[in-house]
Parts: C-alpha cells; structure tokens; sequence
C-alpha cells in the first residue's frame, strides 16, 4: 500500500450471527459512530472491507479545525472539539490530539474581507477567532515569502494524528464489546416488511436493526444497492511529509498553495487547498447540475481530467450481489498513486513561501480520495424511505476534525434519543426536498 503506515488493530475472533446496528466503514466516522453506540451499550458490530483507516481517515492533513468552517457546521465542530479535548484520558490511548492553533492566510483582499465576515458570523457559536494582520503574520514566520493581507486565527484549534486516532478509538471500543470485523466486505444490504433485517457480507449473513453507512468515497455505491442516489463525487488529493526537522510552525497553517504542520515523528505534514483533482466519471455527468455552482466558485483550484477512471467506474463499479464477489472484495483499499507533478508543485510552494526549508526532503508521499457533497457539507441522516437505514458521509474533506461530533450525533438518531445539535442541516432529503444546495465559501 502507498498510503501511510496505520496503527494495526485485531479483529473481533467470533463472527456474530445477529446484533443491534451494523456500522459499514471503518473509516473515522463509521469509528466514531461505533463507539459511541457501545459507550451506551448498544450490541454494535463495525464492518470494514480492509484495514480500519486504511483510506481517507489515514491520509488527510490531521487538522481539527474551526477555523472557515461552513457555519452550519459549527455547532458540531464545537461538540467534537470538546470530545478530542477529552479523548486521550477517555480512550486510555495516544491519538496525537494537541491544541495548537489553525490559521487560514489571506492571499486577496476579497479573502480577507471573507475572513472578517466569517469571524463576525462565528461569535454566534461562542467561536472566538483573531485577525492577524501582515506585520503578526510576519512575525510568526519571519522567512515568509509572497504578498499577503493577514491571517485568520483559532486559537483552540488543533491536530490529531491521522494514523492513530482512529485505531485509538476502535480499540477502545472494543473494549467496550464492539465486535469488529476487517476485511469482510458488505455485499448488500437486506430489508423484510419495509425495514433493514440484514446484512449479507462476504463472510456470511447477520441479521440486525439498524445499519449505518459510514462508506466514505464508497457510500454512493453502497446506497445505490439499496436503491438510492447520493449525490457524492470523490476528488483525488495529495499529502506528503517530511524527514524529520527542528522547524516548527507553532500552529497549523495553510497559505493557500501549500498547507503544514508538525507531525509528532518531528516531521511535516504538507499539502495544499489549491490543488486537487477531479476525475471526469458517469457520475460526474449524473450530478454535473448540483456541482455546478461550487465549480464556477473553486474552479482555479480544482483540475478536471478525463482518462481511465472515466472507463473504470463505467464497467466496473457495480452495486454488490449477494452470492457474488463484489468490487469491495475486489478493490480493498482504495489506494490513489500521488500525482507526482502536484506533489512537485506542493514542494515548490512550500520553498518559495517559506525558503528555510529548502533542504528538508520528502520522506512520503500519498493520494487520497475526497468523498464530496454539491454543498460540501456531510450528510448525517436517517433514510426516511427505509426504516433502519442511516447514513454518514460526504465529508468534503473535512470529516476527521469533526468525526466525534458526527459520531454522536450518528448515534443518537440511531437510538432515537435528543440530537446532540440540529440534524436538520444534513438530512439525505435535502437533495430532494426543493432546498437550494449551495457550498458556503469562506476561506
């Protein structure tokens, strides 16, 4: 695998006839959903088709951040920042979560002011940001290379590892009775009188209440099997990271172009969020009209390619059958080849903005794939058109910081108890229901 190294967990060693809920994904959220269904005892079983965290809850920057959010997600980040402050005493385990700061630079004017009114809309939700003007930025980096107008600032952001949080979280879990089970892919998903009943896997059938799909760039298959459309794309992006340095930011930073942070190994964590790629697909066509909008607003950042992904996912990406080998067998990790020039391009950035670390080698590099709504934001739902089916995913590339919260919300509308915020914001009928869905762009 090109991805990098994940903490190993053990599966569970019985594989269970029956149980409560059923969570497909190991992933951050599916993780994070399970363990708070055991916190509150519920029989869980967790299903992954490879290794826990082996796609994009491994590979993303490792950011916990408040810091530009769409404001319809702040209730929630604002639970989950709460729940990583705890989550090391809680798991008995070393997840990386520190408080560092996150901090968005301005490269126009137009950004800038986007940074103002952000912080202003922010303060409803008791988020407390700064406005760091050229000469403090400068400061914090005084090697600083190229014209900006200023910085936005949380304080109380952080990071987490992305190798280990996730493991961290599982093992706590199944401590707590959470039967997991890797490399046992769901073929399909089974209902009897108008409610889920079962899950057929490859390994065998378990009967249950209630299943969530915590897929991530997977989920619009593993819905389309049960006769639904999520209107979810997957953008490839890159990350790579450093031989180990003294250099140290202090904070997490992006500025534009390139994007950082320190790694406990003492290395880099270095990307960019003005780079990723969008492979042209059937699905792409599908929902070209939802996308549209958020294209025309970040189409200098987002590179469309039409090559053989187009052709794969038309004759290969099939929704599973029971008695048969599905693609989830087939393709166990989904496991993306960099493209080397963004990664070039992301290495060039980061020497021609900060020109100090010139002489630091990449040590890794890795892709991953993005699971992406039209207004990026995730959806978080019960399916109102099938009794026991749940949904978590299309977290735009923003999910590991906010997995605890989704988690838990997750959890409550599985067991019916008071959301810990409002759901409503991301319901699966949204696409359906007449509403306008648009991304809100601040950073």
């Amino acid at each position: 695998m090109m991805g990098p190294n994940v903490d190993l967990v053990s599966s569970s060693a019985e594989f269970p006839a029956e149980t409560e809920v059923v969570v497909v994904g190991g992933g951050i959220i599916g993780v994070a959903t399970a363990l708070s269904l055991v916190s509150r005892g519920v029989p869980t079983v967790l299903l992954e088709k490879g290794l826990v965290a082996a796609e994009q809850s491994s590979r993303n920057w490792g950011w916990c951040r408040r810091t530009g959010r769409d404001l319809r997600e702040l209730p929630l980040i604002n639970l989950s920042m709460q729940l990583w402050e705890g989550m090391n005493q809680r798991l008995g385990r070393e997840t990386g979560f520190g408080i560092t700061g996150i901090a968005y630079a301005a490269r126009s004017e137009k950004q800038w002011l986007r940074h103002q009114r952000w912080r202003e809309e922010a303060r409803q939700y008791d988020i407390h940001s700064d406005l760091l003007d050229r000469d403090q930025l400068q400061a914090r980096f005084p090697d600083l290379q190229g014209a900006f107008n200023g910085a936005l600032f949380t304080a109380l952001d952080g990071r987490a590892e992305p190798q280990k949080a996730a493991p961290a979280m599982v093992m706590a879990a199944q401590q707590l009775g959470l039967n997991l089970q890797q490399h046992c892919a769901v073929r399909s998903i089974e209902q009897a009188a108008g409610k889920v009943s079962e899950v057929v896997t490859e390994r065998g059938t378990i009967r249950c209440r209630a299943v969530v799909v915590a897929g991530g760039a997977w989920s619009r298959l593993l819905m389309q099997g049960c006769g639904l459309t999520l209107p979810q794309l997957k953008v490839l992006s890159a990350v790579f990271r450093t031989s180990p340095t003294d250099y140290d930011p202090g904070l997490c930073i992006s500025f534009g172009k390139v994007a950082l942070r320190k790694r406990r190994d003492r290395g880099l964590t270095v990307a960019s969020s003005a780079t990723s790629i969008s492979d042209l697909t059937p699905d792409s066509v599908r929902f070209s009209r939802l996308y549209m909008p958020a294209y025309r607003e970040e189409r200098q950042s987002i590179n469309l390619r039409f090559g053989s992904r187009f052709w794969e996912e038309l004759t290969r990406w099939r929704v599973g059958e029971p008695d048969k080998i599905s693609l989830y067998e087939r393709i166990r990790v989904l496991d993306p080849r960099p493209e080397a020039k963004v990664v070039r391009a992301i290495r060039q950035n980061l020497v021609d903005t900060l020109p100090g670390l010139a002489s630091v080698a990449i040590e890794q590099s890795w892709g991953g794939f993005i699971d992406t709504m039209p207004d990026a934001i995730p959806v978080i739902s019960a399916i109102d058109t099938r009794a026991g089916l749940f949904l978590a995913t299309g977290f735009s590339g923003h999910g590991f910081g906010i997995a605890p919260g989704a988690g838990q919300l997750m959890a409550d509308l599985v067991t019916g108890s008071m959301p810990s915020v409002d759901a409503h914001p991301f319901r699966f009928s949204r696409f359906t229901d007449g509403e306008n869905i648009r991304a809100q762009h601040w950073l």
